[in-house]
Parts: C-alpha cells; sequence; structure tokens
C-alpha cells in the first residue's frame, strides 16, 4: 500500500531534519508519495502567506501529515502556525512521549512517560485583549461589574475557557490511548485548588470520564506545581499524564529534560481522523543551513506517524535503529557526546545516513 503523506519541511533548521526523516522513513521500505507544502516566516517573506490555504487543504486531503519547526516570534510579530493548524484541523490532542534511550546524557533512567495535552482550549486558545485599547477597557469594565473584583487599567487580557466537551474528550483519548499502548494508570493534573470555575471543571470531568474506566486503568489527580516536583523526585510513579493545554506545553518540556531533551522529544497533534506529527523542539535559525542539529526528535515524530497508519513493524525497525545509533554513539551530532566540542560529532545528514545503514542491516 502507497501512503500519501503532506510533508510541510518548515523554517529554520525544518528542511534538514525533515529531509534526514524521510530518508529514514524511506529506508524501512514505506511506499509513501509525499505531498510538500511550505509554511511559516520564509514563505510569508516571500508570499505575504504565513500559512497559505493549501497546506490546510493538503492535510485536510491526506489525513497525515508531518511537519518540521517553523518560527514563531516572541512577543511579537504573528501568531503561531502550530497553533492556527491545531485549531483549523481539530487536532485537539497533542501527544509527547518522553523515553529514555541508551546512550542520551541525563541525570535520570528509564524514563518512559507519555504526556497527553489538550490542544484548543485554555489560555492557548488565542483570546486575548491588548493594553490600552478600547475593547480592552470594555472587557475590564463587563469583568469588574460581574466580580466585584478590580482590575489595573493599564492590563492586558487573555480569556481561559476550559469546557466540559474539551475536557472530557482529551480525558477519554488518554484512557484509550492507555488501553492501546498497555499503560497502566492516566494521571490528571490542574490547578482546581485555585482556578474552581475552570481547572475545577477539568478536574470534575476527568473524574466522571475515570469512572467508566475504572478497573481497567487506574487513576489519579495531581495539582499541577506539586505535580512539576514529583516528577523530578519520582518519575517512575507515573505514566500517562493528562493536562490542559498551558499546564501541558510547560511539563511536556519537563519530561522531555528527564530524558536529556528536546533534541530527543517526538510529537504528535491528533484529531478525530487527522493527525500531524511534529518534534517538540523549536525552529533554531543560528544553525540553519549548517548540518549541525540533532535530528532524532524529528526521525522519532515519524516513527509516531508510521504507527499510527498502522505501519507498525516499520515503526519499530526505524526506532531500533535510531536507538541503536544513539547508543553507539559514534555517529551522532555534537549533543549527545559527552563534550559537545567533541570533533568526532556528526552532521545531521551523516546521523540520518548512520541510521539509515542500521536500518538496512536489522531488515
Amino acid at each position: 500500500m502507497k501512503h500519501r503523506i503532506t510533508l510541510i519541511p518548515g523554517d529554520g533548521i525544518g528542511p534538514e531534519i525533515s529531509d534526514a526523516a524521510v530518508r529514514c522513513v524511506e529506508a524501512t521500505g514505506l511506499k509513501v508519495d509525499w505531498d510538500t507544502h511550505e509554511a511559516g516566516g520564509e514563505v510569508m517573506e516571500k508570499t505575504g502567506e504565513l500559512l497559505p490555504q493549501g497546506v490546510i487543504d493538503s492535510i485536510r486531503k491526506n489525513k497525515v501529515a508531518i511537519k518540521g519547526p517553523i518560527i514563531t516570534p516572541v512577543g511579537k510579530g504573528f501568531r503561531s502556525v502550530n497553533v492556527r493548524l491545531r485549531k483549523e484541523l481539530d487536532l485537539y490532542a497533542c501527544v509527547r512521549p518522553c523515553k529514555s534511550y541508551e546512550g542520551v546524557r541525563s541525570r535520570y533512567k528509564n524514563i518512559d512517560l507519555i504526556v497527553i495535552r489538550e490542544n484548543t482550549e485554555d489560555l492557548y486558545a488565542g483570546i486575548e485583549f491588548e493594553k490600552g485599547e478600547k475593547n480592552t477597557a470594555d472587557i475590564i469594565k463587563s469583568i469588574e461589574d460581574a466580580s466585584k473584583k478590580k482590575i489595573r487599567e493599564d492590563s492586558g487580557i487573555s480569556i481561559k475557557p476550559i469546557s466540559v466537551y474539551g475536557s472530557k474528550k482529551i480525558v477519554r483519548f488518554a484512557f484509550e490511548y492507555a488501553i492501546k499502548n498497555n499503560r497502566r494508570k492516566v494521571t490528571a493534573v490542574h490547578k482546581a485548588n485555585i482556578m474552581k470555575y475552570t481547572d475545577g471543571l477539568f478536574l470534575d470531568c476527568a473524574r466522571e470520564v475515570a469512572e467508566e474506566y475504572k478497573g481497567r486503568i487506574e487513576f489519579e489527580d495531581r495539582i499541577v506545581d506539586n505535580m512539576s516536583m514529583q516528577l523530578i523526585q519520582k518519575p517512575e510513579l507515573y505514566d500517562c499524564i493528562v493536562l490542559p493545554n498551558l499546564y501541558g506545553d510547560i511539563i511536556s518540556d519537563l519530561c522531555a529534560g528527564l530524558v536529556g531533551g528536546l533534541g530527543v522529544a517526538p510529537g504528535a497533534n491528533i484529531g478525530d481522523d487527522t493527525a500531524l506529527f511534529e518534534p517538540t523542539h523549536g525552529s533554531a535559525p543560528k544553525y540553519k543551513g549548517k548540518n549541525k542539529v540533532n535530528p532524532t526528535a524529528m526521525v522519532l515524530s515519524a516513527v509516531m506517524m508510521l504507527a499510527y497508519i498502522k505501519e507498525d513493524e516499520k515503526a519499530k525497525l526505524l526506532e531500533s535503529a535510531t536507538a541503536a545509533v544513539i547508543a553507539k554513539r559514534d555517529s551522532v551530532t555534537y549533543d549527545l557526546k559527552d563534550d559537545r566540542n567533541d570533533p568526532s560529532a556528526v552532521g545531521t545528514k551523516e546521523m540520518a545516513d548512520a541510521i539509515i545503514k542500521e536500518i538496512r542491516k536489522e531488515k
């Protein structure tokens, strides 16, 4: 069977690691027709369009996509392409595995966590009102009238919607993921002790959904600040972690830190019938074109993609080959060496070559 998959190379280092992932996927023997589209800041400079409609149309048609990182300016400029794609395509579940691989430097061993983040609501819904604008002043007055609480007039405002629909959907996704992948426990993370009407609603929904799976999957909940400490002290107690959008973004980076960093952290954004796979890290524009960055997170995102399209044997082959190259440590990028200045470090292309060689050996 030949698969048609949307490929979005991305900005900065995106094209280099995307090329590495494409070559590794093809080396498994997968028959694939890549439907390539550009998006992001570099495309906007050329065409005036940040996210051309053709990108969205391609993903809707093909149902599966893999994307390199795309630049998101901090505090200015355009809003995140990633956020818009998730909202446009209703990719409500962000799945980020954090798994230890032999050969990756870390203070921890044998970590195997799955972070499942709600992708469409919460403070990342993009409902914001800028300081000093008339509609912001109107919002502030309305809130003051309704809450009887004073808000400083020079405030910016962000709205945090948390719905029953979105909360139940992501928690149910987490339980179904746990069952499908032979996981033992789901932990819901929140700040319901303070935000009783948003995080409290999320927690109530999580508990209600958990009742449907009682006796099959263990369930518990944790307050987000305590959870951060718990993950550092005793990560072995946790398995699948389900969170609202903002906490999920933060906790997934924390968990990536447990396994060696974002360079080995893959990700997926999944909807009811569509999925977009991408590494967790950013576009690192200063390394663009230098053939220097670690392609592992992108390659492991491709592993997730292969599993999603039910090419399980090829997924196992690609992960096994990638793990073998990392464990050997002789054909890895600088960040996977004990000394980041080690002259034996290889480039992005060469590490992909090593993975491909390992694939051929294992086939």
